[in-house]
């Protein structure tokens, strides 16, 4: 009756104002005047109509504006993919990407494409959003550094960098006399090219250079430390310069300068001294989540833009201001965490990639026609080499560094990426570079920092060192050995909780000592920085650290930042010396639809293993497994024993439930054979048809099982899957066999089933 109501009311509703709409816009038409409309319908059609407003709305700016941003950020993780997929950094891609959409390739071959997405009408739209983005994101970079660390190796650093930053800026001052001549811009004085050639050779790509350490597992050692603090001493120093150099350009001569570089550096002095002490007791005081409410974030915000505003105004550029911003952000590092987290997102993966097609926009490697050109970009990308990488190298020799360290701090130093098209950037606007320059660098800043990976890797090559698991051991070689792989702190948690159970059962032979468990976390490397990954760890690994002080059950934490999860997974599993490996299910929001299917075959080209194994036949185009793709994969891949964990709401171990419904399932009488010598642990093994027991050696070894532990194990020989039993039970360990057919046969008992332990032996 309820519903009849509504509808009636809603009818009559719509139905009366209907009407008075009518009336209103019927009684409107007789105040036109006379002819005007009339005349205007006879001269165009409605699909003429239709056609010019559409073309408008297509062609408004911000329309454009739209269009440009989903190209950009298309294309850039599409060409981001690829790099990272033939073991490049991801910039390199985004960076290729910008020039790909620029000039060099779409407009050289597409003209109609590129000036329909990218008007030069638009461009000055683009590149005010992109510099907005670049704020955002040098603000990061400040907040990045962590001035506690560039203090404990202070002495060391400061040489290795500063060797790395005079070596390259000589030379590019003396590239600078060769040069200037036929590419200075007219109006530019030598000082002022000399000075900006040597800056533009001298910079080191900081978050570039941080990405690479981490994702080579470098981050936790000493090494790695060291690089770290030489490269944030040489980002510190190297924004320094360029601010004083920014200042003599503008300025026209040294002595008219000074008064820039006095205001520069009141403007550090009142940053350090006044700003960031008020910071600081801010931070302090809302160090949480919760905390950083909208007029706290707005502070911190409206800080920003006016330390780049003030920058701007004084002559060095408003990207120095945002540096400086973050910089003097609080050392909190819980609260930088939480500013990053707000911050990083939306600039690194929505306006960072627009600064990079707009600066590809500006690269034209067409106007490189000539062989001279392409011998001065050969001088320049020498230059730059020698200079940083044979100047870190050398440097660090001399403060004791070995061979192969030092040879690596130099490959990595010479990682330029994005910091220097930030350079070229600022370069090119004031009119220090001509666009033959400016395109010449951009080359150079690509290759070096594509050098970096294959330079690594030669060096591992001629200069062999333990590996990352020999550098920091997970284990000492046992007899039975978990290894745990998970997502979620409290998932692995849970984990840790089941794999202590596993290990509790001694054997006679086995002492206790031998059994061990190691608790692995792999963390996209993109989610990490060098800010936050020691607390991020500290954090993930605290449930598990909890659980195992309550168990009394010591286990090895291992850490890892990937790029490639899945396989890293099954690399370590298969090269450790480990037993078991647990993991956590995984379900894809899509699992079961079309969507999914679509979905599950688009991944096989993420994984070049899933790939070939598609092409080969030995997977199906659609995923068809009862599991995601992922966890399939590494169940397939993986050459010891996985356990799946399905985890509902499991808080305590005490009653286990096995069920053998095939003779296959006899893999599980070990696993049955350790919960069955746990002392406060009570294992049901249920044979519902008793076509296992029948077997003599299956049924021999279950009576073995209840004579030595008859307290703890019970046999039961009839289908007790129904609610009461199942809800009664903690834990369910089946086989993967047994699974498989329960969910394709769509087994009612499965809905009242707890926690499951899925085994493929």
């Amino acid at each position: 009756m309820k519903n009849i109501r509504n509808v009636l009311f809603y009818c009559i509703t719509i139905g009366i104002f209907a009407a008075l709409l009518y009336f209103f816009i019927r009684q409107g038409t007789f105040l036109e005047k006379a002819g005007q409309i009339t005349q205007k319908a006879q001269t165009i059609s409605s699909w003429e109509q239709f056609t010019e407003t559409f073309g408008h709305n297509l062609t408004h700016p911000l329309a454009t504006l739209l269009a440009q941003i989903v190209t950009i950020i298309i294309v850039a993780r599409l060409f981001g993919w690829v790099c990272k997929a033939i073991g490049q950094p991801t910039v390199i891609g985004e960076i290729a990407a910008g020039i790909f959409l620029g000039p060099s390739v779409l407009g050289m071959f597409y003209p109609e494409v590129s000036s329909f997405i990218f008007p030069k009408t638009s461009l000055s739209n683009l590149q005010f959003l992109s510099q907005v983005g670049l704020i955002l994101f040098m603000f990061i970079i400040g907040m990045e550094l962590d001035l506690k660390v560039l203090k404990t190796k202070a002495q060391e650093a400061i040489v290795i960098s500063h060797a790395s930053i005079i070596l390259p800026f000589a030379l590019g001052v003396a590239l600078a006399l060769y040069m200037y001549t036929d590419f200075a811009p007219e109006g530019i004085s030598f000082l002022s090219f000399a000075l900006f050639t040597g800056i533009a050779l001298s910079i080191t790509a900081f978050p570039v250079l941080a990405r690479i350490v981490q994702e080579r597992g470098l981050s936790r050692t000493r090494l790695g430390m060291m690089v770290i603090t030489c490269a944030a001493t040489d980002d510190v120093t190297a924004w320094c310069i360029l601010a004083a150099v920014i200042a003599i350009v503008k300025a026209g001569e040294f002595v008219s300068a000074i008064y820039t570089i006095l205001l520069s550096a009141g403007y550090v002095l009142v940053m350090l001294q006044v700003v960031k002490p008020v910071l600081k007791r801010i931070g302090d005081h809302y160090a949480y989540r919760e905390g950083l409410t909208k007029p706290v974030v707005a502070l911190f915000f409206v800080m920003l833009l006016c330390s780049a505003y003030c920058t701007e105004v004084i002559g060095i550029h408003a990207l120095f201001g945002a540096f400086m911003a973050g910089v003097v952000m609080p050392a909190n590092q819980r609260f930088r965490n939480i500013f990053i987290e707000k911050v990083e997102d939306v600039s690194l993966v929505l306006l960072l990639p627009l600064f990079f097609v707009f600066t590809g926009l500006r690269t034209q490697i067409g106007l490189l026609n000539d062989p001279h050109l392409w011998f001065v970009t050969g001088l320049i990308i020498a230059a730059a080499v020698i200079g940083k990488f044979f100047g870190s190298t050398l440097a660090a020799l001399f403060v004791k560094q070995s061979w192969r360290d030092s040879l690596i701090i130099g490959s990595l130093m010479n990682t330029r990426g994005l910091v220097e098209l930030v350079v070229l950037n600022i370069g090119y606007d004031i009119g220090v570079l001509s666009p033959e320059i400016f395109t010449m660098m951009v080359i150079m800043a690509l290759a070096t920092t594509c050098m970096t990976g294959p330079a690594l890797d030669l060096i591992d090559k001629f200069f062999p060192s333990p590996r990352w698991e020999d550098l920091h051991p997970v284990h000492t070689p046992s007899r039975f050995s978990i290894l745990i792989a998970f997502a979620s702190p409290q998932g692995g948690r849970k984990m840790l909780r089941v794999s202590s159970k596993l290990i509790a059962g001694q054997h006679p032979d086995r002492e206790a000592g031998e059994q061990h468990i190691t608790a692995l976390h792999l963390s996209p490397s993109s989610y990490l920085s060098q800010v936050n990954t020691e607390e991020y760890q500290y954090e993930t690994f605290r449930p598990i650290n909890e659980e195992a002080n309550a168990r009394n059950t010591p286990f090895t934490s291992l850490f890892k930042p990937s790029q490639n999860i899945e396989h890293d997974i099954i690399e370590t599993a298969n090269d450790g010396e480990f037993d078991m490996l647990v993991i956590g299910i995984g379900r894809s929001v899509f699992e079961g639809t079309f969507l999914g299917k679509i979905l599950g075959f688009t991944s096989r080209f993420v994984s070049r293993e899933r790939l070939i194994d598609t092409i080969t036949g030995k997977e199906k185009l659609f995923h068809t497994d009862v599991f995601d793709e992922r966890t399939a994969h590494i169940v397939k891949s993986v050459k010891i024993p996985v356990g799946i964990l399905i985890e509902k709401n499991l808080e305590q171990i005490n009653n286990v439930f096995m069920p053998l419904f095939a003779p296959e399932d006899k893999s599980l009488l070990p696993f049955a054979e350790r919960l069955a010598a746990v002392s406060d642990l009570h294992i049901t093994v249920m044979d519902p048809s008793q076509a296992v027991s029948r077997h003599s050696e299956i049924g021999d070894a279950l009576k073995a099982l209840q004579e030595q532990s008859p307290e703890n194990v019970a046999l039961l020989y009839e289908n007790v899957l129904e609610k009461d039993f199942l809800q009664g039970m903690d834990l369910m360990v089946i086989s993967l066999q047994s699974w498989k057919k329960a969910v394709e046969s769509h087994s009612v008992w499965l809905s009242n089933s707890p926690s499951v332990l899925i085994i493929r032996c």
